[in-house]
Parts: C-alpha cells; structure tokens; sequence
C-alpha cells in the first residue's frame, strides 16, 4: 500500500485497539458506545484471536448470527503516501486492489461481532507506474514472503445498539492488523451502514511503516517519502445465502 520511495518520508495505516483482550475468549458480542473514544491508528500488542471462529456465535445465548461476505468486485483496498519526484514535485501516491475477500458476523441484535475480518492481496496493488508497484513489492511489503495483509476485528465503538437499517453510523473499529509478518492492534475510524441484506463502510487508519518491520523503497526518481501512510478500505458484503 504505497508508491514510489526513498529517503525522507513514508506511508501510514492507523487502527484503533481496546484493551479487551478477553472479549474474543468469552465469546462476548462487540462492546458498544454511543460516542468513538479512541483515535484511529496503532494501539499496540495485538489481542488474542487463535480462537476466532465466527461459526461459533450461532450456538452463542444471544442468538443466531447472520454472515455477511465481502463483494471482491463491489469493494476495494488502497494506500495513500505523499511522495516528492524529481523533475515533477510533491505527489500522492495511491494503490488500490479489489483482491479483497472476508466476512462480516451481526447477532441477533444487529451488533457487529468480534472475529469479523477482511484479507487483501497486497501482490495485487496497482499504482499508475510499475515501477512504484515493483519497488513497493520486493524491497517494502516483502509480498514474496508476505502476500496477504489481514485485520480481525475485536470489538467496536461507536454504536448505541445495534445497527439500524438504512442508517449510517460513525463508527471505530479496534482489531488485529497484521502486515508484513508483525500484528498489532489498531482502529480504523469509519461509517457502516446496514441496508437490507447489505453492508456498506468505509473506513480508513495511519501508520508508519517502521511499526510493521518494513523499510522505504528506494528509487533515484524519488526524492523522499513521507514517514506515514493511509491505508483505506471500501466495503460492500452481501447477507450470505
């Protein structure tokens, strides 16, 4: 999820934790708040997932669950790095991929549940120069050993209940994003709305890329990088048959 690089600046993706490490344990639906309290990006040490299985929440208390799978072609991942070229100047790099698959679980209450997640292809970024794309792939994200960038989701803020059909929600979603082999817990700060048997969100985090074990590309047409990136997501999932 970037562009061409070099010294100076880089790309970022921020997610918001909680420390709600034994959410996931008990099995317990998404804490909810009428008001997001925590800030979009890097909290920390990832929370324990190892027992994420969104099939268990149909034998849960608070009732059956209902999947919702992501739309591959309706929805789309990208990266947002500021770049200085030579010759041409400041610029935004933007790679985007619609490699892009996962599951979204509400309960019974429409409550957004933990183990939700979302896997991107980052080997399918495509930026408007190859080279960008070549550079970002083997010397930053590493997607020879690395392919998959992927986020868990462990709890949510923002939602004073559960969601309400045909109504948007400010939300923060606080879960696992792991990349270039290091995981950490972040929150993404976004919308969702649910909208018949749909779901629809945005959402975006910053991060710097020395946070997930990753170096600046290096390239001589480029003059520098920013330290942070954007990484952002459009969803579209679909109520599973």
């Amino acid at each position: 999820m970037i562009r061409s690089f070099q010294k100076g600046r880089r790309l970022v993706p921020a997610l918001v934790a909680a420390p709600i490490a034994t959410l996931l344990l008990s099995g317990a639906v998404l804490g909810q708040e009428s008001t997001p309290t925590t800030q979009a990006g890097v909290l920390g040490d990832a929370v324990n997932t190892d027992s994420c299985n969104l099939a268990d929440y149909a034998a849960t208390p608070t009732g059956t669950s209902t999947l919702y799978s992501i739309v591959s072609d309706e929805s789309e991942a990208r990266y947002e790095a500021e770049e200085e070229l030579v010759n041409i100047g400041a610029k935004t790099a933007i790679g985007t991929t619609n490699a892009f698959i996962g599951q979204i679980g509400l309960d019974a209450s429409n409550n957004p549940l933990a183990c939700s997640r979302f896997d991107v292809d980052l080997r399918t970024l495509a930026s408007d120069n190859s080279m960008r794309d070549n550079k970002l792939f083997d010397e930053t994200l590493e997607t020879g050993t690395y392919p998959l960038a992927t986020f868990v989701l462990t709890s949510v803020e923002g939602l004073d209940g559960g969601l309400v059909d045909g109504q948007e929600a400010n939300v923060v979603l606080i879960g696992n994003l792991t990349l270039h082999g290091v995981t950490k817990s972040v929150a993404w700060s976004g919308t969702v709305k649910l909208d018949g048997d749909k779901i629809t969100g945005s959402a975006e985090l910053s991060l710097n890329i020395a946070d997930f074990g990753m170096k600046e590309p290096s390239s001589q047409a480029v003059v520098s990088i920013d330290d942070t990136i954007k990484l952002a997501v459009e969803i579209v999932a679909q109520k599973a048959a």
